[in-house]
């Protein structure tokens, strides 16, 4: 694109004036401000660069200081002078343990943190004002609640000091998300403070619940009656919280049109605004090497496969297809039910169809478990002295070789290399390849699980015979943990494990917004997820030919589990039978297109939120 051409779609994209950024505050409050939890972490650490970009300065976050998470993502400011480092003084001379620096993310945002645990001596004193003021009833006994009602009331004290001293600003945007943060926002209409507040939930608490205890979720959100409902599941008071935030905010927003009418339901508002997530691209961005990181990636999960499968039986790598699906232990929301039926379908399908290729299916979560599998970690500790044999054997080979060559005086031919080979190490070898093979079958899980019988994943698995035997063409890999660069088994960051697949599997049934397939997307890697996700949603409405460019959407809206299955499964068929140069044109195509999911064009949503609490009375 042209100097002039940027410019001009910089020019499109940017809903604010420069005088607009120059002139107001814009204050972000979460409960995941350096602090790693889930995923609305992703969305505040990912959209950091762009927000500073644009506010400058006049952009900083409120999180709490979590003692095991802080010192790692927070560097000091010392320089108190400014309007922020004053009210962080004025806090800490009231006797407040209050922390003013910035969080060591790219963009290097300015941020405030309050320690929870600094005035748990006030804690009922602070229950009372809510349940005198909002008519909201705290227990004692929530560990989460207390510490979020110590931050939240905290976070109430600063804004009140900060609104009213002389920070030469038109206005104040103060933007908290989920009911983690929302505490102030309630607090901040009833002592009418000169702050437009924006409230976001990513994903309401009483729906989730309901969604992973009720098949017929969507056909059933009219008729739910919330307080019963919240009663039942026993956070009645975290959903009052949710409710007041989102009733009490100038702008309430959330991140689908999906999530819209959950909240329009369950919330008793409709939403004002979507606001939809966004990747930081430049982060995934491989100058054009993401084929070759493919690849690079890829040989190491073949190692890993060699080692899981191969003391068993082998099969042709160069015709095998890593397919994968990750996320928090929710078998029915995350559609890991759906992925096992449609896995079992392929299987029937490819056999049936004699397909000459293999997939091995990585289920990425987390459950209780022991430690790793001891049969599994020897396999891999095995393997990996096979190929130190291996090297070993090759060295001393290279160098016999290489005397032999240069001694010939007549430039006669190559000698028998059977005949050169180390006797010791070829039979060391040998021995270390005859301990290593097994006749049992290669295991469907890598840990030993707290409580396998009970395991959904497991059972389906067990059921369905979907076990890993020799004729199978759909082998699976269940991986109870994260995937990081310290797990013995994989040995690489889980971004690396994505880029080293070939496609990944998220067909959700309660997905509010799903990073998962945008992850993939701005990996070059293809996706598939459903248009009961946020993310399939929008993709839905928004992208045009999304099949082609790697992002496939699977239909469950008042549909049953099993035709969705079916539709899951001939898809990923029609994957699997794309030629090797189709399969990596349309790889480009998706790393090209993951442009659209980044900030710099879904912070226009944003920034239209922020314009309209600007402009209320």
């Amino acid at each position: 694109m042209s100097e002039e051409g940027a410019q001009a779609n910089n020019e499109a994209l940017q809903v604010l004036s420069k005088k607009e950024y120059a002139n107001n505050w814009l204050i972000e409050v979460a409960w995941e401000v350096c602090n790693q939890v889930g995923g609305i972490y992703t969305v505040i650490q990912s959209k950091a660069p762009s927000t500073t970009a644009k506010w400058g300065d006049n952009y900083f976050l409120l999180g709490p200081y979590i003692q095991s998470q802080a010192p790692a993502m927070f560097e000091s400011i010392k320089d108190y002078n400014d309007p922020i480092g004053q009210v962080v003084r004025q806090m800490n001379e009231e006797g407040f343990d209050v922390y003013y620096g910035r969080w060591l993310v790219a963009g290097r945002p300015k941020v405030v943190l309050f320690n929870p645990d600094s005035v748990m001596h006030k804690l009922g004193v602070y229950k009372y004002l809510i349940w005198e003021h909002h008519n909201i009833d705290l227990p004692d006994n929530d560990a989460l609640v207390n510490q979020v009602i110590s931050f939240g009331m905290q976070v109430t004290v600063f804004l009140s000091i900060f609104s009213r001293i002389n920070h030469k600003k038109d206005h104040i945007v103060a933007h908290f998300h989920e009911w983690m943060a929302g505490i102030p926002i309630p607090e901040i209409r009833r002592e009418n403070l000169p702050i437009k507040t924006v409230f976001t939930t990513h994903a309401t608490m009483l729906g989730r619940y309901l969604a992973m205890n009720d098949s017929e979720f969507y056909n059933h959100l009219a008729f739910y009656d919330w307080e019963k409902e919240a009663t039942h599941f026993n956070i009645l008071d975290k959903v009052k919280i949710e409710r007041a935030a989102a009733h009490g905010s100038h702008v309430f927003s959330t991140v689908s049109d999906i999530t819209g009418k959950e909240c329009e339901y369950l919330l008793g508002r409709v939403p004002d605004t979507i606001l939809p997530n966004g990747l930081s691209i430049a982060r995934f961005e491989a100058m054009h090497e993401f084929q070759n990181m493919h690849k690079e990636y890829k040989e190491k999960i073949n190692s890993f496969v060699m080692g899981h499968f191969f003391q068993s039986y082998s099969f042709d790598l160069d015709k095998t297809l890593y397919f994968f699906t990750s996320g928090r232990f929710e078998y029915f929301n995350k559609g890991y039910d759906l992925t096992l039926e449609a896995l079992a379908r392929l299987n029937w399908k490819m056999k049936e169809q004699n397909i000459d290729y293999t997939v091995v299916m990585f289920f990425i979560t987390r459950n209780p478990v022991h430690s790793i599998n001891s049969n599994v970690l020897e396999s891999r500790a095995q393997l990996e002295e096979i190929q130190r044999n291996c090297d070993d054997l090759q060295q001393n080979l290279s160098r016999k070789l290489f005397y032999d060559m240069v001694s010939r005086k007549d430039g006669s031919g190559i000698p028998n290399l059977n005949e050169m080979l180390d006797e010791h190490l070829s039979l060391k070898l040998r021995k270390t390849v005859r301990t290593w093979s097994k006749n049992n079958m290669p295991p469907i899980i890598t840990h030993d699980l707290v409580d396998e019988g009970k395991d959904p994943i497991m059972n389906f698995l067990k059921s369905a015979r979907l076990l890993n035997f020799r004729e199978d063409k759909v082998k699976v890999v269940y991986h109870p943990d994260f995937i990081s660069s310290t797990n013995p088994l994989f040995r690489m960051e889980y971004y690396d494990f994505i880029r080293g697949c070939h496609m990944g599997i998220f067909p959700s049934y309660y997905e509010p917004w799903g990073y998962t397939p945008l992850e993939c997307s701005a990996s070059g890697i293809p996706s598939i997820t459903s248009n009961l996700s946020g993310f399939g949603s929008y993709v839905e409405e928004n992208v045009q030919d999304h099949d082609n460019n790697g992002i496939y959407v699977i239909n469950r809206k008042d549909r049953s589990m099993y035709d969705a299955a079916e539709d899951l499964a001939n898809q990923l068929l029609r994957f699997i039978k794309q030629s090797r140069r189709d399969r990596i044109m349309q790889r480009n195509r998706t790393e090209a297109s993951s442009v659209m999911f980044g900030w710099r064009t879904l912070g226009k949503y944003y920034d239209h939120a922020y314009k309209t609490a600007l402009e209320m009375e």
